[in-house]
């Protein structure tokens, strides 16, 4: 059959009908990796079938020479056409039903026979009809390529190998691949134990082999680096002592890194490139090795000696990309970035390909030696890599059923102990006290109150500072100008952030009930604008909150406009300054919009004339001189006020401006509550509770319309007291400012109350001071109101707490009662569990990471704790706390030297991470800060 193929010579072939039993029969076979199948062109082989289905050998549909012509480009290079289709252009034969139509028909000359090998791919064996023909070439000289064939089952390793051996490149430099389709898109060949196939290798694409730099630098990614010579290849230190550099936000990632980069057994682990003979490029849990490559880029260029400093945004946008949290520019905990770098580096290099599935058994009484043995043979048959051996340890965990005393005893690994601290019980907050004196400035104090305490516990500290007692305290946040919440006595003091401006008021009596003599009224201070608000469909005027609000208690029957008056003259007395003798009087002849301003906002000169207008009002009706003056006032009250305008009632359409995010505390001397804050007067009127969610400070809106029947009397009401007014000559007391009822956002104004003219309330009562603009800048001092006085508690320094890392480790193996979200699952009683949970050291890895938790989280309010921990750095003994007693030669040794420290400066919402570390090479210790690296003595060690 062979000298057949060769010579084109033909045998006798058998009958028809035989030959087409023989070839239908052959073509039935399965396709098995390794075997030959030929190309047939199809116009041909259709032809041969239609000669066999006549049965007359002297038909005229002979086919003669088997002919491929039609399945090559040109008949010079016989390059098999692109873009063929099967049985459509060719058809595929076995190898022995190629041979037998070879023999019978012979092909034509010259034209090479179209062998093609079956190839066993992941999800089926096909016959590879087009090899893959690549062009492969160096990184330091794309121009110089040469081409080569693969097969799509062949791996990646085979063209590794081949651009070795054709560019005598040798076997220790350190390359990687790069697969090119286009001049300017390219992407790395990572796994070289993957197939042509699965790499997505096509024909015409190239190669690339690229060499690593002797710095630890790529050739691609040298732009990385930042160096502060001009000559690049200058510069020569210490390996390991290199900065990084901060990318934005990124000092808690440098923090981290320097750690573990001076952690001897890793970082020799990727200098020596033990880690590429272990990259697991399979492991779903896994990020395809793609973390570990971006860490041994880092971790090689600081080592290289050569670097002041690295930018590691290549691993920034690595690790971005496989954890979405560090994406962007925020600030992070550098601990969650440690225990995912770990995390993906141990996945990234784990030994076991393919993880079996183990059931855990409990200790059922065993020994605690056996089944800690057990335990950590089954953990190292689904995790074995560089992290397990370096920095993984075993717990014992013990679980005690509250009502069966059912002891459960399992042993579980881990990678760090996140030890907490001992949390103090008190805590220290700053109030502002307001006197009764209304000479005295407010005052700052720093109390220390019970952490887990109530408002009166607040005020019960304040009392011994100040001598009043504290039934006569009114407790209250003061956000923007307004009263954002008003505390009770009994609530607790864990709803106070640290960040909250609390004012604390003295009253001439405690909180009163609303039968009572007195009640407790909350002030605001607005100032009215000198144009109306057109913009919200109404015509009020526009109104913004200013100054410090207060709390006081008032008689009941001091509750009308008049008293209140005077009352808020006296307390007001230090930055109000009062009228002169000769400005008491003004004449009551006003201009038609101030005088329209007063029927809607209701103030007391308004009711004050409006009495006086209604006595006199039916004289002035006889007059029919007045009659076209009456007629003009009527009309402006239906064109111009009768939007908003409805006389006693004042019930307008108004909605409750938006607050702006809360501001910090503030320095001496300056406002405790912020910028002023600007509201329309179209507010909605309605009641709101002076108690809000502590969950966020925004606005409420209130919606309450009024009757058509009481708008048409409350403007009639107006139109009818309007011409009495023009009339009106005698003189009267003038005011500072008017007083109007508002909701607790100091925006809706409500109805002023009984008909006599006081104030009637069913809830907290809010009342807003309105100033004139030109009142205001004239009589209130705003540089005298906005100061205060710092008490001396605020000039002592608050002292930190020092604990030692024996204590927090101590703390950290204390038996604790799971919490409800998390209850154990007795086997035994059936049900879950409040079990006593209690957790011990049972083996420790070579190298320890104790994480601090000084980051304290409750349902109310985070806190960063301050405490100071004092740890030995050499000589850090365990075996008191180890269970295992028994440590041979093999096992690490209880006893740790501190080799790297990351510290976080600042607190919860602002801060900055560094790092000291011990070089493994010379033994100096060092300060990373970011890119700037310094000698560091052990006693600056913290």
């Amino acid at each position: 059959m062979a000298a057949n193929s060769s010579t084109g010579s033909a045998t006798e072939p058998p009958g028809l009908e035989t030959q087409w039993r023989e070839i239908d029969n052959l073509n039935q076979q399965q396709l098995r990796a390794g075997d030959s199948w030929y190309l047939l062109d199809k116009r041909w082989y259709d032809q041969w079938k239609e000669y066999v289905h006549t049965g007359d050998q002297n038909s005229s549909s002979y086919p003669g020479k088997i002919d491929n012509a039609e399945l090559y480009e040109d008949l010079d290079s016989y390059h098999l056409k692109e873009r063929l289709s099967e049985n459509e252009d060719f058809i595929l034969v076995p190898a022995e039903a190629w041979h037998k139509l070879l023999s019978w028909y012979d092909k034509m000359e010259d034209q090479p026979p179209l062998e093609r090998k079956v190839v066993d791919l992941p999800s089926t064996v096909k016959v590879e009809v087009y090899p893959v023909e690549i062009y492969l070439c160096l990184s330091s000289n794309l121009e110089s390529t040469v081409p080569a064939s693969f097969s799509r089952a062949d791996k990646i390793h085979a063209i590794h190998q081949k651009i070795r051996e054709h560019f005598d490149v040798s076997e220790t430099a350190e390359s990687r691949l790069w697969m090119r389709s286009t001049d300017t898109s390219s992407e790395r060949l990572r796994n070289l134990n993957m197939t042509v196939l699965d790499a997505c290798l096509s024909s015409s694409m190239t190669v690339i082999m690229e060499i690593r730099n002797a710095d630890g630098t790529w050739p691609t990614s040298r732009p990385q680096i930042m160096r502060n010579s001009a000559d690049e290849d200058s510069y020569r230190g210490p390996p390991g002592v290199c900065g990084l550099t901060n990318l934005g936000n990124t000092c808690f990632m440098n923090s981290a890194l320097q750690c573990l980069s001076n952690t001897p057994p890793l970082t020799e682990y990727f200098l020596m490139n033990s880690y590429l003979e272990e990259l697991n490029f399979s492991n779903p849990l896994g990020m395809k090795g793609e973390i570990a490559e971006a860490y041994a880029d880092v971790i090689k260029q600081m080592w290289s000696g050569r670097h002041y400093s690295v930018v590691p945004r290549v691993f920034k946008t690595k690790v971005g990309h496989f954890a979405s949290q560090f994406l962007g520019y925020q600030q992070h905990d550098s601990q969650e970035l440690l225990s995912f770098l770990l995390d993906g580096l141990h996945e990234d290099l784990n030994r076991v390909k393919k993880k079996e599935y183990i059931e855990l058994r409990d200790a059922d009484g065993r020994p605690d030696q056996e089944v800690a043995e057990e335990a950590w043979r089954n953990h190292l048959r689904r995790n074995d890599s560089v992290i397990v051996d370096t920095f993984h340890g075993l717990f014992k965990s013990t679980l005690v059923c509250p009502e069966c005393n059912k002891v459960s005893v399992t042993f579980d690994p881990f990678c760090y102990l996140s030890v907490p601290l001992p949390v103090s019980k008190e805590r220290v907050m700053e109030v502002f006290y307001v006197s009764l004196d209304p000479t005295a400035k407010p005052t700052q104090y720093r109390l220390i109150v019970p952490k887990a305490g109530r408002v009166s516990d607040l005020c019960a500290a304040l009392s011994q500072a100040t001598g009043v007692t504290p039934d006569q305290m009114a407790v209250a946040d003061v956000f923007n100008h307004r009263f954002y919440r008003i505390y009770q006595a009994d609530e607790s003091l864990s709803c106070i952030l640290d960040r909250d401006d609390i004012f604390v008021y003295q009253l001439s009596s405690g909180y009163v009930d609303q039968d009572c003599e007195e009640v407790v009224m909350a002030v605001y201070m607005r100032e009215r604008s000198h144009y109306r608000d057109y913009g919200s469909g109404s015509n009020s005027y526009g109104t913004s909150l200013f100054g410090h609000p207060l709390l006081m208690s008032v008689p009941r029957a001091q509750c009308t406009r008049e008293d209140l008056y005077e009352l808020l003259l006296k307390r007001l007395a230090r930055y109000v300054r009062p009228l002169d003798p000769s400005e008491e009087v003004e004449e009551e002849e006003e201009e038609d919009e101030e005088e329209l301003y007063k029927a809607q906002t209701n103030g007391v000169s308004d009711d004050e004339g409006e009495e006086d207008s209604e006595e006199a009002g039916p004289s002035k009706k006889e007059e029919e001189t007045q009659e076209s003056s009456q007629t003009e006032e009527q009309n402006n009250c239906q064109s111009e006020a009768s939007p908003s305008s409805e006389g006693e009632e004042k019930a307008e359409e108004e909605e409750s401006s938006s607050e702006p995010d809360r501001g910090s505390s503030t320095e001496e001397g300056q406002s405790a509550s912020g910028s002023t804050d600007t509201n329309s007067q179209d507010a909605t009127d309605g009641d709101q509770s002076a108690s809000a969610e502590p969950s966020g400070k925004e606005e409420e809106e209130e919606d309450e319309d009024e009757e058509d029947e009481e708008e048409a009397a409350s403007c009639a009401q107006a139109n009818k007291r309007l011409p009495g007014r023009r009339r009106y000559t005698e003189r009267r007391k003038k005011a500072l400012f008017t007083i109007q009822a508002v909701n607790s956002n100091g925006t809706t104004e409500r109805a002023m109350g009984e008909a006599d003219g006081s104030f009637s309330f069913s809830s907290q009562p809010y009342i807003a001071i309105d100033w004139d603009p030109d009142m205001k800048k004239k009589y209130y001092n705003e540089n005298e109101a906005e100061k205060y006085i710092k008490h001396q508690t605020m000039d002592v320094p608050h002292q930190q707490t020092t604990v030692q890392l024996q204590e927090c480790i101590e703390l950290f193996t204390t038996v604790e009662t799971l919490e409800e979200e998390n209850p154990w699952y007795c086997p035994t009683c059936k049900k879950h569990q409040l079990a006593t949970k209690k957790l011990d050291l049972w083996s420790l890895p070579e190298v320890l990471i104790i994480h601090l938790k000084r980051f304290s989280y409750t349902k109310y309010s985070r806190e960063k704790l301050d405490t100071i921990v004092e740890f030995p750095l050499r000589d850090l003994d365990f075996s008191g706390f180890l269970l295992k007693k028994t440590v041979n030669s093999t096992e690490p040794p209880c006893r740790y030297d501190l080799i790297a420290v990351s510290n976080h400066y600042g607190g919860l919402r602002d801060g900055h991470y560094t790092s000291y570390a011990r070089n493994k090479d010379n033994g100096q210790w060092y300060y990373f800060d970011d890119s700037k690296v310094t000698y560091a003595r052990e006693e600056q060690i913290v």
